[in-house]
């Protein structure tokens, strides 16, 4: 037990940690990213809805989600920990064969990181936590016709403080009725303020991920000749350029 704990405590255990916290995170960003995928999605609102409402009440969601929390903020600590730790004695980089320069990114990582936790904050303290734990966001009833299958929207405004969403049908009709962020989403992205905010955060993202991803494989070991250059396509392509502009587009569209 003393030697797991000092493989831990030791410079090689803390980046493992961040090695593991990292990509637990990339797997994240992908899901987050399909599901937000919902507000380019020409139906007022009703995917975004239901899917957040699906994220926030389906006990086993819930459970990854409190595991992402704790993973954000170990990894936060390990980096500012070995950030601190670099600044005391001779830096020492990921583990790899690559005697090239080190990159803007990889230089970076603590600048770039602490942009991506200050917007991880602003965001969360304006969707997450408005949406679990103050009224300030309203409610939308989907009414759709199942003979027509034409779908009319209306504010809804329970009278049970303790509501939280409800589907039934009546008739021909089936009701949704749900909390609605995707009109919180909608006014915040219509603020040029927080549009620039979300794209400055999006490409910190991208560079963070451009060392990030390759770099985690590293520190792992998991390095071979034949599979390296994969693991450096997808970095580079996927992690770097496709997921953050994906994030990015999302402001803009609505702004524009």
């Amino acid at each position: 037990m003393s030697e797991i704990k000092q493989t831990f405590n030791s410079s090689l255990g803390k980046k493992l940690i961040m090695a593991l916290t990292g990509l637990f995170l990339c797997t994240f960003i992908i899901v987050h990213l399909g599901g937000n995928l919902f507000l380019f999605k020409d139906d007022q609102g009703y995917g975004f809805n239901v899917y957040a409402n699906f994220l926030t009440h389906f006990p086993p969601i819930e459970v990854v989600a409190y595991l992402l929390y704790g993973a954000i903020l170990v990894h936060g600590i390990y980096a500012l920990i070995l950030t601190l730790n670099n600044k005391k004695a001779r830096p020492v980089a990921y583990a790899s064969q690559d005697k090239a320069p080190a990159s803007w990114s990889s230089k970076n990582m603590g600048l770039l990181g602490s942009i991506l936790f200050l917007f991880i904050v602003i965001h969360m303290s304006d969707f997450w936590y408005k949406y679990k734990y103050t009224d300030t966001v309203g409610f939308k009833e989907y009414r759709t016709n199942v003979l027509s299958n034409v779908t009319t929207v209306s504010d809804f405004v329970p009278t049970d403080p303790n509501f939280e969403h409800s589907a039934t049908t009546v008739n021909e009709d089936e009701i949704v009725r749900v909390k609605d962020l995707h009109t919180k989403v909608s006014t915040s992205f219509h603020n040029i303020w927080y549009v620039l905010i979300y794209v400055i955060a999006m490409g910190s993202l991208s560079f963070h991920l451009l060392h990030g991803f390759q770099s985690a494989f590293q520190t792992l070991g998991w390095t071979h000749r034949k599979y390296t250059p994969v693991v450096k396509f997808i970095g580079t392509w996927f992690f770097a350029v496709i997921i953050p502009i994906g994030f990015a587009l999302m402001p803009i569209v609505y702004y524009f």
